[in-house]
């Protein structure tokens, strides 16, 4: 069971004007494309702020726990700042678990962004207070680039929109196991997923839709993470699953075979629907916001689409009495 019991927290809703803070909870930042990533959120009309020790380097950390700890923990503080997003993710994360303040996130409720390493993360807040977390696009990754964040589904999870979907119109999804499923939107970087495995911080899959998706993993080792979510019991209770774009995951060529042919043989036991392609992390480009922790319906058939059916932040008290006045 989750550690939370205190039902669905959602943050509040982003709008312009806001002042964003900028983690980095992993590897170092490329200082350049940090600037970048600043610029876009900027032509946005956000506020980036960070802490001025952010480009600390440790081995292949952005600078020592303490460091990384203590900027998050900042962040969640200062009431200016209304969502976090992270720069980057790399490698590290895991450190920060043991000394991570949930009660913050629970009391102090803010957008928190990011994904690969930072699925780790991700997935233990939302576990553990219920708060609605988002796998999206990154300052140094996505925000950098010109074509590197897919602005509606970005503004639909921030915004407080209810309902919307991203479907075929969005990435290019397949069907790969027909069906219709409901449940909680939950998942990450499959690697992870499954390097949660056997410890305190172990994933919640029940009742949930699974997203998946990693980077540069050939079919086999796909294979041997799925198989190892099986054996954990962690597939028992899944109502649905959607792979993500998956680069660099494809086989040798000439290899005679796909991913997708992988997935579906390693999956053929599990009678839930199965998408793949919704391209949302590791992405070769438009990165999609996907609220972790909403309630969602998988389609997978002739349309495949994912539909969010609740809001994934809650509208500002402010914009209430705007409304009302």
């Amino acid at each position: 069971m989750a550690n939370h019991t205190s039902g669905t927290i959602l943050p509040p809703a982003l709008r312009q004007g806001d002042t964003v803070g900028i983690v980095a909870p992993a590897g170092p930042v490329d200082r350049e494309q940090f600037e970048f990533g600043c610029a876009a959120l900027r032509r946005l009309g956000l506020n980036p702020i960070y802490s001025a020790n952010i480009f600390s380097q440790d081995l292949y950390f952005a600078g020592n726990v303490k460091r990384r700890i203590d900027e998050i923990h900042q962040m969640l503080r200062l009431a200016e700042v209304k969502a976090i997003f992270c720069a980057r993710g790399g490698y590290g994360s895991n450190y920060l678990l043991p000394l991570l303040d949930f009660d913050l996130f629970a009391n102090n409720p803010k957008i928190f962004c990011g994904y690969s390493d930072n699925t780790t993360l991700l997935a233990q807040v939302h576990d553990r207070t219920g708060l609605v977390v988002f796998h999206g696009p990154m300052l140094a990754k996505d925000f950098a680039r010109p074509d590197g964040v897919h602005l509606r589904s970005f503004a639909s999870a921030t915004g407080a929109q209810e309902p919307w979907h991203v479907g075929q119109q969005d990435s290019p999804l397949e069907a790969l196991n027909e069906g219709v499923a409901e449940g909680k939107l939950y998942g990450g970087c499959l690697s992870m997923l499954v390097a949660s495995l056997g410890t305190p911080y172990e994933i919640e899959t029940d009742e949930a839709v699974l997203f998946i998706e990693d980077l540069g993993e050939p079919p086999y080792r796909i294979d041997r993470m799925l198989m190892q979510l099986g054996f954990a019991g962690k597939m028992d209770r899944v109502r649905g699953i959607v792979f993500g774009e998956m680069c660099g995951c494809n086989p040798p060529a000439n290899a005679g075979y796909t991913l997708q042919n992988v997935l579906k043989r390693t999956l053929a036991g599990l009678q839930v629907p199965v998408a793949f392609g919704l391209r949302s992390g590791h992405v070769s480009f438009g990165n999609i916001t996907l609220p972790i922790g909403v309630r969602v319906r998988l389609t997978v058939g002739e349309e495949v689409k994912l539909e969010m059916l609740e809001r994934a932040t809650a509208p500002r008290i402010e914009e209430i009495r705007v409304g009302q006045s």
